[in-house]
């Protein structure tokens, strides 16, 4: 093994993911850096999710499946349930990285290459990650997060950071995979998503099971538990709005139905503290960016 080589652990909790399974499995296979151990966790499927991780194990002995009962729910907190049982099966491991990735998405061979080579260049990054792209979708242009967020389809943690940050903490209503970058910036860790890679995530974020507009509803929920700043949330409905109008609304009609029902908050008042002062940092730097723009395109010197 070579002298600074990062060793990584992969840890995947899949629920009724047969129809894009084996695309994440033939990207990891093909990595050029593979992973000392990927835990794939099937976390009570109905499908035959099992039966085609099974047909890659004797060939791939750096893969273990996990099988957890048949529940009737799917939520955010049961995903972190398998995560952890995905992740008692690395302790043996003395790894210096541990990724989450989701069982439905596809990535260059060299995917995860270029991020331990990140991880290596600055020992202060906590978290890594890409942008990703789903159909009619890409996080480089159509999200506000900033490259400072990285994606719960694939995060990779310095080991040091993940212990830290306390994990994933489960919570019904989702947001794990953002409680867990910011909790890690917070605590003075760099996080990034970096523009030069992506991965393909095949189902639209948060649709599993659910409609679009649920799911919209859903995130508006999930912005009002996880603290986002009611002005911030103004500009992000209003923005939605523009590109995909009932998909705004029902994203407004979540967060106030967050407000009237009070659901106890996930994060700390020191987290939400920290997140609520990012965003007036990132609106600020949003507005400049267009008033900028406004003024440039009134001076710009005509065509003819």
């Amino acid at each position: 093994m070579n002298e600074g080589k990062m060793t990584y652990v992969l840890i995947t909790p899949a629920r009724n993911e047969a129809a894009y399974i084996e695309k994440t499995i033939q990207s990891v296979i093909q990595q050029t850096d593979l992973p000392m151990r990927w835990v794939i966790v099937n976390d009570g499927s109905t499908d035959n999710t099992s039966e085609i991780v099974r047909r890659y194990l004797p060939d791939h002995p750096w893969m273990v499946l996990v099988d957890l009962p048949v529940r009737k729910e799917r939520h955010f907190a049961a995903k972190v349930n398998a995560f952890n049982a995905g992740r008692e099966r690395v302790r043996d491991i003395d790894f210096k990285i541990i990724g989450n990735l989701d069982a439905d998405v596809s990535f260059d061979p060299d995917y995860f290459e270029f991020l331990l080579e990140k991880f290596v260049q600055d020992p202060k990054l906590g978290v890594a990650g890409t942008i990703f792209k789903e159909e009619g979708y890409s996080s480089d242009s159509d999200s506000w997060e900033g490259q400072n967020h990285v994606a719960g389809a694939a995060q990779m943690f310095r080991a040091e950071c993940f212990e830290q940050i306390g994990g994933y903490r489960p919570h019904k209503a989702g947001g794990i995979d953002w409680i867990a970058v910011t909790t890690a910036r917070m605590l003075g860790w760099k996080t990034r998503a970096f523009r030069e890679k992506s991965l393909f995530h095949y189902r639209s974020l948060g649709t599993a099971e659910r409609s679009q507009l649920a799911s919209n509803f859903s995130y508006g929920e999930k912005d009002y538990y996880l603290g986002n700043h009611p002005l911030w949330e103004i500009f992000r409905v209003a923005y939605w709005m523009v590109k995909r109008p009932v998909s705004g609304i029902a994203l407004g009609a979540g967060y106030l139905w967050g407000m009237f029902t009070r659901e106890p908050r996930p994060v700390s008042p020191e987290l939400m503290r920290f997140h609520r002062h990012e965003q007036m940092q990132k609106l600020r730097g949003i507005l400049a960016s267009l008033i900028t723009f406004k003024r440039y395109r009134r001076f710009e010197p005509s065509a003819n």
